[in-house]
């Protein structure tokens, strides 16, 4: 589980492909990584990985098929930064929302314009997902925790901040780029428990 607060931003050091999937090694760049372990979980632009393998500077991990086809990482080019995350900790503040690491779908930057000294991002979202995000709800957009400032049709807009922008992955993100989408885990099981008729 992960809170949506990016702890560093790296860049993907390289891909190997194995047996059909891919091996990746991520160069963490600013992230706290002093006690990293063998199995932890990352997050590597919202996509939950394992860590199979680490030195002072960089972790390896597997995507399977799946994870390639549903998410960014399969089109991940060498040299991309990236924003990383560790698996949150029972004792951890939770300054962003509840995050499973397990992506929705793929968005896409529309429209970057600025608004004072914040910048307003429009992205487009595909349509099964624009019924889980609302106006001042919660979206992780490649891992950051957001709030949704507005909510239509086609797709959504936050605002991002000069810290947020300065201190994640959006700072090298373009219009035109893909990115992932996980919505609130909160929308998903109040569907579930509406869908069934739960009774108290």
């Amino acid at each position: 589980m992960f809170t949506g607060i990016i702890e560093g931003v790296g860049r993907l050091a390289a891909r190997e492909p194995i047996g059909g999937d891919v091996r990746f090694t991520f160069n963490v760049g600013n992230l706290p990584f002093d006690q990293v372990q063998m199995g932890e979980s990352i997050a590597i632009n919202g996509v939950c990985l394992t860590v199979i393998a680490f030195d002072g500077s960089s972790f390896k991990a597997d995507a399977s098929t799946e994870t390639l086809a549903l998410t960014t990482l399969g089109a991940l080019t060498e040299g991309a930064v990236i924003n990383l995350e560790r698996a949150m900790r029972p004792t951890d503040r939770l300054g962003g929302h509840l995050v499973s690491g397990h992506v929705d779908g793929l968005g896409k930057v529309l429209s970057i314009h600025e608004d004072a000294r914040a910048l307003r991002w429009r992205f487009a979202a595909p349509k099964p997902l624009l019924k889980y995000i609302a106006k001042k709800g919660s979206i992780c957009v490649d891992g950051v925790s957001l709030t949704v400032n507005e909510a239509d049709d086609e797709g959504f807009e936050v605002a991002l901040i000069p810290h947020t922008v300065a201190n994640t992955a959006f700072s090298a993100t373009a219009v035109g780029s893909a990115v992932n989408l996980e919505i609130d885990l909160v929308a998903r099981y109040v569907e579930r428990l509406l869908g069934q008729g739960a009774t108290p």
